[in-house]
């Protein structure tokens, strides 16, 4: 599964939804996503699954690069 990871770039700082960034991560569930990426100094605000609608949205819209982790 894809999962679309919704991030703050720094832990230090108060979330702010303009400075929200993404990130693609192929895994098989959650928790495996949040584990691929915990050597990041990030904070994670929501991990969400893609559906196949919702990939070829994001796919479309030429920000999609998944995470090689």
């Amino acid at each position: 599964m894809i999962f679309k990871v919704l991030y703050q770039a720094s832990q230090e700082e108060v979330p702010v939804r303009e400075r929200t960034e993404s990130l693609y991560v192929e895994a098989e569930s959650v928790r495996e996503a949040r584990s691929k990426i915990s050597d990041r100094n990030i904070n994670i605000e929501y991990i969400q699954v893609l559906d196949e609608a919702h990939l070829e949205y994001e796919k479309s819209t030429g920000n999609f690069e998944l995470e090689n982790v």
